[in-house]
């Protein structure tokens, strides 16, 4: 009785603003990994030009410059890891200080909910930094077996195995990539999941405008028309 008491606080349109959510959030990754064969996202395009670098990277004499730019990739994977779980230090902590959650909750709206309402609203972004976390932390140990992968590759080109093993590496390379790539979409969902906290009907406005931000990138941005004409497609 005591669940069924805790979900009633909920408005069926707070369902249906939490289903939108999370299906948008499923919806447009699919979309974005699994675009139509004539419209390929940014994230699609790039893939090319990952298997590019490795084939390139045979011929490379020196390749300081590869294990360099896999060093910024890194970077960026360790930087985001470590911005969630800052927020999610911060998003538990404001948990566990129910009279400071209270204090906000004032602050955003007029509405005298429980504390529990706002406390389910707040783990539920947290979820989703969670989830994101866990994306950057695995995209960073792919790129790290990326780099021994690399390292793995003959400097002879004609060797048979370099072109095997630099293929290799660019699907490792990809496949980090895009983790990465999801552990971003997690996050752009969570900063629109913070609209909850406003009400059920921003929740649905910052829902429809995440899922416009991350079609019009992957789709219709002016970085996809370049790598379009740099590909001639």
């Amino acid at each position: 009785m005591e669940l069924i008491d805790r979900i009633a606080l909920f408005t069926p349109l707070d369902a249906v603003a939490v289903a939108l959510w999370g299906v948008a959030w499923i919806v447009i990754g699919l979309l974005i990994e699994h675009p139509p064969s004539g419209r390929p996202s940014v994230s699609v395009l790039m893939t090319r030009y990952r298997r590019d670098w490795m084939q390139a990277m045979v011929t490379r004499q020196s390749r300081i410059f590869d294990s360099n730019i896999l060093s910024t990739l890194r970077q960026g994977t360790t930087f985001f890891a470590s911005a969630s779980m800052i927020i999610i230090g911060g998003g538990l902590a404001l948990i566990g200080n129910t009279e400071r959650l209270l204090g906000l909750a004032e602050d955003l709206t007029l509405a005298s909910s429980p504390a529990i309402v706002w406390e389910v609203k707040i783990l539920a972004v947290l979820l989703l930094v969670a989830n994101a976390f866990l994306k950057f932390v695995w995209s960073h140990r792919l790129f790290g077996y990326c780099a021994v992968m690399m390292a793995a590759v003959p400097n002879d080109g004609s060797d048979p195995r370099a072109l095997t093993r630099a293929a290799q590496a660019a699907e490792i390379n990809i496949t980090a990539a895009r983790s990465f790539n999801r552990g971003m979409r997690s996050l752009y969902f969570a900063l629109g999941g913070l609209a909850w906290l406003l009400g059920a009907v921003p929740l649905m406005g910052a829902t429809a405008l995440t899922v416009f931000v991350l079609g019009r990138r992957e789709f219709a941005s002016n970085s996809r028309r370049a790598l379009l004409e740099s590909t001639g497609m």
